[in-house]
């Protein structure tokens, strides 16, 4: 688990200089910071998303993995999840904090906490890379995420606060989760495809939507529950694996 370690602590590192050069950036500035955060992730999702070979497994993925997590009510409980931590933060200090704390603060924390979660950990990158360190002992690829993770860290924190921080949890469990289970398998499983694989491609095309959603909401064009279609990254490849044993995807 280096690799995701480390990662974590670039996260962390880097929303605590995010934090300390936003109290010295007027509101202008970082409003602009954070729409050039938000269309560079727009470029990033349309890259992620254009790379299908079948935008059908793309849309079915989608569509199949909003309805999960609307039935899961996944973007209400990460959210509720950020206001828990927002109280859990806020305790002991004075009442007129503790009041703030209850409104606008926990709307910021959560929102940061599910932004930066979702621009953390949904990604090729953030499953090739534990899945790597795992069954290799390779932390490469972790190693290029955690300097991406670190400039991204500082960028939203400095618009969105010290939700961005906590985010970095979310990194440790999701990616050391993935890594440990890859350990776990490694006597039963055979080297990793590469990057091109299928199933990774669509993986990858799916998570690119959800990054242009992501987008969206870092813009303020749409207020869109983006956490709702997590279920969809793990369903496309799985539509992949389907169709690949009903000799219907090559």
């Amino acid at each position: 688990m280096l690799g995701t370690i480390l990662n974590t602590a670039a996260i962390v590192i880097g929303g605590a200089l995010g934090l300390l050069i936003s109290n010295r950036l007027p509101e202008r500035t970082q409003e602009t910071i954070l729409h050039g955060l938000g269309l560079v992730t727009l470029v990033i999702g349309f890259q992620m998303a254009l790379r299908t070979h079948n935008v059908l497994i793309v849309l079915f993925s989608i569509l199949l993995g909003g309805l999960l997590g609307e039935w899961w009510r996944l973007d209400d409980r990460l959210n509720a999840l950020g206001g828990r931590i927002e109280r859990a933060l806020s305790r002991g200090q004075p009442a007129v904090a503790a009041e703030e704390s209850s409104g606008r603060a926990v709307r910021s924390i959560s929102r940061a906490f599910v932004a930066a979660s979702l621009v953390f950990c949904v990604g090729p990158i953030a499953i090739l890379g534990p899945l790597q360190e795992g069954l290799l002992a390779d932390p490469s690829l972790l190693l290029v995420k955690s300097v991406l993770d670190f400039f991204a860290s500082i960028a939203l924190a400095a618009s969105l606060g010290p939700g961005v921080i906590v985010a970095a949890g979310s990194v440790l469990v999701y990616q050391g989760s993935l890594g440990v289970a890859a350990n776990l398998l490694r006597s039963g499983l055979g080297l990793p495809p590469a990057s091109d694989a299928p199933a990774i491609v669509e993986l990858s095309a799916t998570g690119g939507v959800i990054i242009v959603a992501l987008g969206l909401v870092l813009l303020n064009l749409k207020p869109i529950r983006v956490a709702n279609f997590l279920p969809a990254i793990v369903l496309a490849p799985l539509f992949v694996i389907v169709l690949a044993k009903l000799a219907l995807f090559p």
